[in-house]
């Protein structure tokens, strides 16, 4: 579990750590909008060739982003074999009984299962490269507009925040219980997968007291020190757009008009 990259930061210097946090998470919302824009190989491969400069440029190893792909093989490996016998077409490429696979199905399952790589893969690198406090702040200056509508900005940004942060702590709690429910004899690698679904029921209760627990220490730790959020708080640091902000973009709207010819 420690091993997860999704929901943790990647401490740095590179371009990438050092661009506008809003530059960024604007860009991470549009290459998600797009992927699901995208129908060629092409097209997928031009986005993929973005978010391996993005790679580069954030000098993190790319064994380290694959790794948030690791907790969703269940969910990939499902779609992928859910669209192969349940999609239906005109070209059957296998038959057996009442069991058809379609060509489309294939073509599919393996679209979705790209999909749901590259999506991982652009939050994964935006949470390595921008600090929760930096995506809160980012979060809080797109939607500051909102507030003419009494939107609630600022408590809807540290809720996200919190959130952000508290991922790799209930990870390592999982993993600290895991350990615990192990050495009093739990095993969570055999039997079949209702046997494992009613094995992690020893791990979510004890999981959950904690979160509630952390939750309402948090609570009374922001309380005990007057924090007031919202109204007239300064920042100090001040986010400007530069050139490599504008570069992104730039290389961004290239790729939209690659997309957008049809690739």
């Amino acid at each position: 579990m420690k091993n997860v990259a999704l929901g943790q930061y990647f401490p740095g210097s590179s371009l990438m750590h050092r661009m506008d946090p809003r530059v960024k998470l604007l860009l991470t919302l549009a290459i998600i909008v797009l992927i699901f824009f995208v129908h060629t190989y092409w097209g997928y491969l031009a986005v993929l060739g973005m978010l391996l400069l993005a790679v580069a440029c954030s000098r993190i190893s790319i064994k380290f982003v694959l790794k948030g792909i690791k907790p969703m093989w269940f969910v990939i490996l499902l779609t992928f074999v859910m669209n192969i016998f349940f999609l239906t077409g005109e070209k059957i490429l296998w038959e057996w009984g009442i069991i058809k696979i379609y060509w489309e199905g294939i073509e599919k399952a393996i679209e979705l299962a790209i999909r749901l790589i590259l999506l991982v893969m652009c939050s994964t690198i935006l949470t390595l490269t921008t600090s929760p406090k930096e995506i809160t702040d980012a979060l809080e200056s797109l939607l500051r507009p909102l507030k003419a509508v009494h939107f609630p900005v600022h408590e809807m940004a540290l809720m996200m925040s919190i959130a952000l942060r508290f991922i790799p702590t209930l990870m390592e709690e999982t993993d600290r219980i895991m350990k615990a429910q192990t050495a009093r004899g739990a095993s969570f690698d055999s039997g079949g997968l209702m046997e494992k679904a009613k094995g992690m029921i020893p791990i979510l209760v004890p999981l959950f007291v904690s979160a509630f627990k952390r939750a309402d220490e948090l609570a009374l730790a922001m309380e005990a020190r007057c924090y007031h959020g919202g109204d007239n708080r300064t920042r100090m640091k001040v986010f400007h757009v530069q050139l490599r902000d504008y570069l992104a973009l730039l290389l961004f709207a290239g790729l939209c008009v690659f997309i957008g010819f049809g690739f």
